[in-house]
């Protein structure tokens, strides 16, 4: 039988594919979704857990290295550009040339619209969509350069479907979302990808520091406008294997938007 020559996929043609060595970076990584995104990905690439709380960040990279993971803990504010420019630095200089970085710094103040102080509704558009920002400006022209890189834009289902009571968080999604998506179509072209994740309802530490009264008003306002079916909520590490597969989509494959939800709970068998 005659040999069948090698045929490339026409969209993989020209692409450079991608390094063997792979560090990622990823932002708001001290707990919750984020931690659980790290130890998912050391699985596979060099991570470094970027957070303010540097001490949990220690702790998530410690997990790590105990499993036989490679794993960098440092200092993030991203709501800072000199500690933005800062973390880059050492990441590089540490674990190499930043090949995928996760945006999942975000911060969530629960009140109504006319409620929030002002002061506080900008501190979480300062996270969320500036962060954002900061964290593409500072990484996104080396992977230009190299012609590779992966951008994850860690969003929320708040975007199709709005939340009362989290107009600040909604609003910063929403532009975290228009931000991402100007981002993708300037990166065409480039071989370099950005992904947007929708994550449903998900067990972490983000609401934390709520008082139960608003937690409890959260959900039951959220739930009078449909946005709650059901109780149900994802496990972060659900979260973290899509980030990953995103991550590790081969080359000549862009995954713009991911949406995960909880699959509703069955119910409950009758006994006799």
């Amino acid at each position: 039988m005659a040999d069948v020559p090698l045929v490339v996929p026409r969209s993989r043609r020209g692409l450079p594919e991608h390094a063997d060595r792979r560090p990622v970076l990823v932002a708001g990584a001290s707990a919750g979704i984020g931690a659980e995104i790290a130890k998912t990905l050391a699985q596979t690439h060099p991570v470094a857990v970027a957070a303010r709380r540097l001490e949990r960040c220690e702790e998530v990279a410690a997990a790590i290295r105990e499993v036989g993971g490679e794993a960098l803990a440092v200092a993030l504010d991203v709501t800072d550009t000199a500690s933005v420019e800062a973390c880059v630095k050492a990441v590089e200089a540490a674990l190499g040339t930043v090949e995928a970085v996760v945006i999942n710094a975000g911060g969530m103040s629960p009140g109504r619209s006319w409620e929030l102080a002002t002061e506080t509704f900008a501190d979480d558009l300062n996270t969320n969509v500036l962060g954002a920002q900061r964290l593409v400006r500072a990484i996104v022209p080396g992977m230009i350069e190299r012609q590779r890189g992966d951008v994850v834009f860690i969003s929320s289902d708040v975007v199709p479907n709005p939340r009362p009571l989290l107009s600040s968080y909604v609003t910063a999604k929403f532009g975290l979302e228009g931000f991402a998506r100007v981002v993708q179509m300037e990166l065409e072209g480039t071989g370099v990808r950005a992904s947007v994740l929708r994550p449903g309802p998900t067990a972490s530490d983000i609401a934390s520091t709520w008082e139960m009264d608003i937690a409890i008003e959260v959900a039951e306002v959220g739930a009078k406008f449909g946005q709650m079916r059901h109780w149900a909520q994802l496990d972060a590490s659900a979260i973290a294997r899509t980030v990953a597969h995103l991550v590790d989509a081969p080359r000549g494959v862009h995954i713009p938007l991911v949406e995960v939800a909880p699959e509703a709970p069955l119910p409950k068998k009758e006994t006799t």
